[in-house]
C-alpha cells in the first residue's frame, strides 16, 4: 500500500505529523548512552578500574569514533531505500546490542572496539536517522521544527549523565551499560514501527507521492563538489571537534578552574539552557530571514565559548562559558540540519547527511585527544582553549566568503 507522502505545511505537533515528530525526538534522546555527555560519567570508572589514563581513553574514543563513522554513508543510502522506519528498527536493536558489549570491556582493545560500537550506532546512526525523519516530514517550516528538535533533544541529552550517574551509583558502572540496553532494546525499535508506520518507505516513493518544494536532489558527489556542504560540513566538524573537547574533559578542566567536581557536571544544565534557547531561535530565523549568514554567526558563538572557557573561574563567568557553549552547539546543529536539505534537497538526503556526519564524527573523535594533549603539553586547559579557539574564527571567515560561479550559497 502506497503510505502518505509529507505535507508541505505539516503542523508540527498535532495529528500524524506530531507523532512522527514525538517519535523522532524520543528516539534521538535515547541516544544518549552513546553520545560525549552520556560516556562522559564513565570516564573516571575506565581510568580507575582499567589501569588506563585519560590519554589513552581518548585514544580508544578517538579510534573507536573514527572507526564507527565510516559506516555512516552506508546508513545514509539504507535509509535513502529502505526509509526511516525500518533504519530506526534495526539500528536500534543493535544499539542495545552493543551496549550491552560495553557491560564487557577489560582494557584499550575492547574499550575500542566498545567505542565503535555505541558512537557508530548511536551518536551516529540513530542520530542521523533521527534528523532525517524531521527534514523528510517538514519543509517550509523546517527550520522552526528542526530548531524544536533540537530544543528538546538538548534537553534530553542533560538528563543522560544524571540519569546515568544515579544508574552507576545504583547497580555499578558495567551493570549500567547492561540497564541502559534493556531500555533501548524496548523503546527505540517499538516507537519506530509505531510512530513511523506513515512515513514514505524510501526517497523514491517520497518523490512520487510528495509535492514537496524541495523533493528534488543533488547527487552526493554533485553536492561535495559545492562550497555550500563544505561551510555546513566545516561547522557542525568544528562544533564537534570542540565541543565534544570541552565536554569530555569538563569535571578536570572546571575543577582546575576552581570548582569542585559536583559543580562541574553542573555545569551541563547551563548548556541546556543556552542550546534550548538557541535552538529554537535560529530555528526561527532560518524559516524567516534565510540561512545566508548564520553558519557564520552560529560559529562565532563557538569562538566567544572558548574565549570565555579560557577565562572561567567560579561565579558569573564559568555560567557564562557555559551558557555560550550550549548556545552554540544548538545553533549549529539546527542551521547543518536546516540548510542541508534546503540547499541540496531530499532525494539522496541520507547518504548526503550520512557522509556530513562521518566527517563530523571524525571531529569529535579527534577533539578530546587534541585537548588532553595541547593540555599536557601547555600545563593547564586556557592557553590550550585560547589556540582552538582560532579554528571556528578562521570557519567564521570562510562561511562568509560570497558565492562564486554555481556554488550553493543563498537564502
Amino acid at each position: 500500500m502506497t503510505q502518505t507522502a509529507p505535507k508541505t505545511r505539516a503542523p508540527i505537533l498535532r495529528g500524524e505529523s506530531g507523532l512522527i515528530f514525538l517519535t523522532a525526538v524520543l528516539a534521538a534522546g535515547l541516544t544518549g548512552p552513546g553520545q560525549t555527555i552520556g560516556v562522559s560519567v564513565f570516564i573516571d570508572h575506565f581510568v580507575e578500574d582499567l589501569a588506563l589514563s585519560r590519554p589513552l581513553v581518548s585514544t580508544a574514543y578517538l579510534i573507536g569514533t573514527l572507526t564507527g563513522a565510516l559506516f555512516l554513508p552506508s546508513v545514509g543510502r539504507f535509509i535513502d531505500r529502505h526509509g526511516v522506519r525500518r533504519a530506526q528498527i534495526i539500528i536500534g536493536l543493535l544499539f542495545a546490542g552493543a551496549l550491552v558489549n560495553m557491560s564487557l570491556v577489560q582494557g584499550f582493545v575492547t574499550l575500542a572496539i566498545g567505542f565503535v560500537g555505541i558512537r557508530f550506532l548511536g551518536q551516529g546512526s540513530l542520530s542521523l536517522i533521527t534528523t532525517v525523519t524531521v527534514s523528510l516530514r517538514f519543509v517550509q517550516n523546517r527550520g522552526t521544527a528542526l530548531g524544536l528538535y533540537s530544543t528538546i533533544n538538548a534537553g534530553s541529552l542533560a538528563l543522560a549523565p544524571l540519569v546515568l550517574a544515579g544508574v552507576i551509583a545504583w547497580v555499578g558502572w558495567r551493570q549500567a551499560w547492561v540497564v541502559a540496553a534493556v531500555v533501548i532494546a524496548f523503546t527505540v525499535a517499538p516507537l519506530a514501527y509505531f510512530g513511523l508506520a506513515k512515513m514514505p518507505t524510501s526517497s523514491a516513493e517520497a518523490q512520487l507521492t510528495s509535492s514537496d518544494s524541495d523533493a528534488y536532489g543533488f547527487t552526493r558527489s554533485e553536492a561535495l563538489r559545492t562550497r555550500g556542504f563544505w561551510i555546513l560540513t566545516s561547522i557542525s566538524t568544528t562544533a564537534g571537534m570542540l565541543a565534544t573537547a570541552l565536554n569530555f574533559h569538563q569535571i578536570d578542566l572546571l575543577q582546575e578552574a576552581g570548582l569542585s567536581a559536583t559543580a562541574a557536571a553542573g555545569m551541563f544544565l547551563p548548556q541546556v539552557i543556552g542550546s534550548t534557547a538557541s535552538g529554537f531561535a535560529f530555528g526561527v530565523l532560518l524559516d524567516r530571514v534565510g540561512g545566508r549568514y548564520l553558519p557564520a554567526v552560529s560559529i562565532a558563538l563557538l569562538a566567544l565559548a572558548h574565549l570565555l572557557g579560557a577565562l572561567a573561574a567560579p561565579g558569573v563567568r564559568v555560567f557564562a562559558y557555559a551558557i555560550v557553549l550550549g548556545a552554540a552547539s544548538g545553533a549549529i546543529r539546527t542551521v547543518s540540519s536546516a540548510l542541508l536539505p534546503k540547499w541540496f534537497g531530499t532525494a539522496n538526503l541520507g547518504e548526503i547527511q550520512g557522509t556530513m556526519t562521518l566527517i563530523g564524527v571524525a571531529g569529535t573523535a579527534v577533539g578530546p585527544v587534541v585537548l588532553a594533549l595541547l593540555e599536557q603539553r601547555l600545563g593547564s586547559y586556557p592557553p590550550a582553549i585560547r589556540i582552538l579557539g582560532l579554528i571556528p574564527v578562521a570557519v567564521a571567515v570562510f562561511a562568509l566568503l560570497p558565492p562564486f560561479g554555481h556554488d550553493r550559497v543563498s537564502t
